[in-house]
């Protein structure tokens, strides 16, 4: 680390919730080289074993991150993995060479990990074996410490007064070899996320929330894997253009095909068909090949065996009976829409506009996004249903049953209280 480099991981936070400073902040430097170096890029079982060794015996947290090749390739998989812990330095590893790194993980067991958006990454960590114990996620640390903007650049800008270089993060990181340049970036994403973790942790202490945002971290820590979502064809782009089920028919076969496709090419379904095309064919219901390739998306460029299959889709939507089209909506577990409460219940949409109110206040108090104060969903569900005896440990049982942390409920059921009294 240069002089510069050490000067500025040492100081304080240049902006505090990204509040204006009182003097005039210095330019930001470029941070154009990791301090030792750009490290080689791991391949093999015997280096793997060198860097497990290696983290194993550094101390403090250990900095994490992935990239994967969205966009490109079919999942979430990943195709880079970096690493960097005091007393270990920096470590690039392919996890396509490397698919198991599971020792790695119990090496680190018990160690903090600092990740930045860490539930963006945690997927495809964990498909590599790699699972935290406990975390530190820069990025939900500068919500709540209320930074307004609280991507890594901004952040390490901002707190620490270096310039990351962005451009290759949406680069196809299943190229192989990797360019130099591409690895450059990669290893600078975590050669100051310890020192952004260390300077935040100090903010969130001074501002008061520093337990909070443990909390937080505990939860993301322990939650389990996804559920698979249920009918993922419905979220195809431009949906809301489809209204009559056999047209949703369309869709979903088109949308499967091709999901099968891409699975089996590992590419992004959007290169084997793009959404827009997929519409415009639930839309048009094309009784044959020459019509389908008509329509925008089956034009010159899709061969007429590609047609065929994608018309073999649309005739197969086509001829389903009626009692398997799939239904307008997908089915609703919670409240309805809030925009049709009024109708439905004057006295519930009361409460959820006094509770909304409420929160809304509190978060610009808190200086924090509502989402992190309170999930949305959490509060429609309190005042839709309100629990039964009322009261504030009622409330507050209420909230932690939907997953509330406790300093979530501490600071959110006097305001439901309140809500749920005024307008019942």
């Amino acid at each position: 680390m240069t002089d510069a480099q050490e000067t500025a991981a040492d100081s304080p936070l240049r902006t505090t919730g990204g509040a204006p400073p009182d003097d005039v902040e210095p330019a930001p430097i470029p941070l154009l080289e990791p301090r030792e170096g750009i490290p080689p890029v791991i391949t093999d079982a015997d280096a793997l074993a060198e860097v497990i060794a290696a983290f194993g015996a550094g101390s403090g947290p250990v900095a994490v991150d992935a990239e994967r090749a969205s966009g490109y390739r079919y999942g979430q998989r990943a195709y880079l993995i970096q690493l960097r812990r005091e007393g270990a330095g920096s470590a690039l590893i392919d996890p396509v060479a490397c698919p198991d790194l599971s020792k790695l993980s119990e090496a680190l067991d018990g160690v903090e990990w600092v990740l930045h958006a860490a539930t963006q990454d945690l997927p495809c960590l964990r498909e590599i074996g790699m699972v935290p114990t406990s975390l530190f996620d820069t990025e939900l640390a500068g919500r709540l410490a209320g930074f307004p903007r609280v991507g890594l650049g901004a952040m390490v800008e901002n707190v620490l007064g270096f310039v990351l270089e962005k451009g290759h993060s949406a680069v196809d990181w299943s190229t192989r070899p990797l360019p130099e340049p591409w690895l450059r970036y990669a290893a600078l994403d975590v050669e100051l996320l310890v020192d952004l973790r260390d300077a935040l942790e100090k903010e969130l202490e001074r501002q008061g929330k520093l337990e909070w945002a443990r909390q937080e971290f505990d939860a993301i820590a322990a939650a389990p894997p996804a559920e698979p979502r249920k009918d993922p064809w419905r979220r195809t782009s431009g949906m809301h253009k489809v209204r009559r089920r056999r047209q949703m028919a369309v869709v979903r076969e088109l949308w499967q095909v091709r999901d099968r496709i891409a699975q089996r090419r590992d590419v992004s379904p959007g290169k084997v068909l793009s959404d827009a095309a997929i519409v415009e064919a639930a839309l048009a219901l094309p009784p044959n090949v020459h019509a389908l390739a008509a329509l925008g998306g089956f034009g010159n460029r899709v061969g007429r065996r590609q047609l065929e299959q994608w018309q073999a889709a649309i005739d197969q939507a086509r001829g389903l009976p009626e009692a398997e089209l799939p239904q307008p909506g997908q089915p609703v577990t919670g409240p309805p829409p809030p925009r049709a409460w009024a109708d439905k219940d004057p006295a519930a949409a009361a409460r959820l506009s006094a509770a909304r109110a409420g929160v809304s206040a509190l978060a610009e108090e808190l200086n924090m996004p509502q989402e992190n104060l309170i999930s949305p969903d959490t509060v429609r569900r309190v005042c839709w249903e309100p629990p039964q005896p009322g009261g504030t440990d009622a409330v507050a049982t209420a909230l932690a049953g939907y997953g509330a942390r406790p300093w979530q409920v501490e600071q959110i059921t006097p305001i439901l209280v309140t809500a749920l009294a005024d307008e019942t």
